[in-house]
This record gives C-alpha cells, sequence and structure tokens, in this order.
C-alpha cells in the first residue's frame, strides 16, 4: 500500500507506523505551541492525507487495528486547535478536499513563525503560557 501511494506521488513509500507517529507527533507539537513556519506546518498536514488516502487500501483488519489510535490523535488535534474552515490556512495553500477537516482548522496557540503567518490571516489564537 505504502507502495502504491509512492507510484500515485507520495515522495516515498512510507508505513502506517511512520505517518500515524508522525501525526502523533504534530499533534503533540500543536498542542503545546507549534513554533516552525506556516509551509512546514502545512506540509506536516500532509502525514492525516497520507493516512485518509491509505484507509480506503488497506485491509479492513488493519485499519480497525489502526483506528483507536488515530481517533485519539484526531481527537487530541481537535482539542488543540479551532475551526475557522480553512480561512487561514487557505491563504498560503489551496484547500481541496471539503472532508479534510485537519486543513480547516488551526492551532490554538500561536508561537513563532507560524503563529505570526497566522495572525497575519486573521486567525485569533492564545500566545503561549510562560512557564
Amino acid at each position: 500500500m505504502g507502495e502504491r501511494l509512492h507510484q500515485d506521488g507520495w515522495r516515498k513509500a512510507f508505513t502506517v507506523a511512520e505517518m500515524v507517529d508522525k501525526w502523533e507527533r504534530l499533534a503533540g507539537e500543536v498542542e503545546q505551541g507549534y513554533s516552525h513556519t506556516i509551509y512546514e506546518y502545512t506540509n506536516d498536514l500532509y502525514s492525516r492525507n497520507w493516512l485518509r488516502e491509505a484507509s480506503g487500501l488497506l485491509h479492513d483488519f488493519v485499519v480497525q487495528d489502526w483506528m483507536p489510535r488515530l481517533m485519539a490523535l484526531d481527537n487530541r488535534f481537535t482539542a488543540a486547535t479551532i475551526a475557522d474552515d480553512g480561512a487561514a490556512l487557505s491563504q498560503f495553500h489551496k484547500l481541496r478536499e471539503p472532508d479534510w477537516w485537519w486543513w480547516r482548522r488551526y492551532p490554538r496557540i500561536l508561537t513563532g513563525p507560524l503563529g505570526k503567518s497566522l495572525r497575519d490571516a486573521g486567525a485569533t489564537g492564545s500566545a503561549p503560557e510562560a512557564n
């Protein structure tokens, strides 16, 4: 399946585990305050795209095996983001699929270059808490 997606244009033949781990890293970074650029953020969102595309190619038992973890990560990402129907991100990246909800949200904690870019695009959020 990873090889099939690679042939369809993904830069390499990723595994489900690699992409779920990448989605988990992104959810964790967003919870803490994503400090990279808008372009790195949109690139990181593609891990969820890959998982969506892969789900249609995987055997049902594989999807069922990964689904609880993926749903938990989706819930973490949703809790750490604000829905704006893609208004902020669409200024930097073309939004394609209407059901790809992760492209229609931005981090609650706006920090670093991503925070500046999103604020300039009209996003509202909070600054990171000082320790």
